[in-house]
């Protein structure tokens, strides 16, 4: 004779699956809090330092993408006349609409991981592309506030 199978199995089986899907949201929200600009962020020495890193021939121009998207890209130079070598540099690009309200903040590096760092006197090219620019962004050149330095 067949045993019937119990009603419980599938509740377990469900509850089993919730009780892992909860716990892999906590551990990644955990990991994400730890990991969130903490690696990189303008500590007050960073802050002091800043005065030594000069943006120069700063541009913005559009172009048109196979995808016939409008792409924005500001390119420039960042020069380190300090004392100090760095490992990175991370910039804000701050956009806004036609009546000065914030539509976009978006961070990113500009010197560091391929591009190598920035040794004292010495000045890189940059290139940051944008595909997905608001709407009722003003069309004016972004607000550029240096977010991270780190040190070599």
């Amino acid at each position: 004779m067949a045993s019937k199978p119990s009603q419980s199995s599938p509740l377990l089986y469900i509850g089993g699956v919730i009780a892992l899907l909860g716990a892999s949201i906590w551990g990644y929200t955990e990991y994400a809090a730890r990991h969130s600009g903490s690696a990189m962020a303008l500590t007050p020495e960073a802050k002091a330092y800043v005065r030594n890193l000069q943006l120069s021939d700063v541009e913005m121009k559009a172009s048109e993408n196979y995808f016939k998207q409008t792409v924005v890209e500001i390119s420039g130079k960042i020069a380190n006349a300090g004392d100090r070598p760095l490992a990175s540099i991370e910039i804000y690009c701050i956009f806004h609409d036609p009546y000065g309200q914030l539509v976009l903040r978006q961070r990113l590096p500009i010197v560091g991981g391929r591009v190598g760092g920035l040794k004292p006197g010495e000045m890189k090219s940059f290139r940051l592309p944008f595909d997905d620019l608001p709407q009722s962004w003003n069309q004016a050149m972004p607000q550029l506030v240096i977010a991270a330095v780190k040190f070599s």
